[in-house]
């Protein structure tokens, strides 16, 4: 069960989108204490690939639901 999770960084217009198997309360909790510390967020996603975003630059962390990706067309 994947948890998708947004990270909108000050000053980039781009978000960054990280998709990761971790529960969405660890990774809230490590993003509680990079804040807290100021320490780099640092995260692996499913693939295995590290994100590490300095905790000072972190505009917000948005946590996406757990459900499924849908793939097809809706009503036609």
């Amino acid at each position: 069960m994947d948890v998708e999770i947004t990270i909108g960084v000050q000053n980039v217009a781009r978000e960054l989108v990280v998709e990761t198997d971790q529960p969405a309360d660890k990774v809230a909790k490590d993003v509680l204490a990079a804040v807290e510390k100021g320490a780099p967020l640092d995260l692996t996603d499913a693939r295995g690939r590290r994100v590490i975003v300095p905790a000072g630059t972190l505009g917000y962390v948005e946590f996406g639901g757990d459900e499924t990706r849908r793939v097809g067309f809706h009503n036609i």
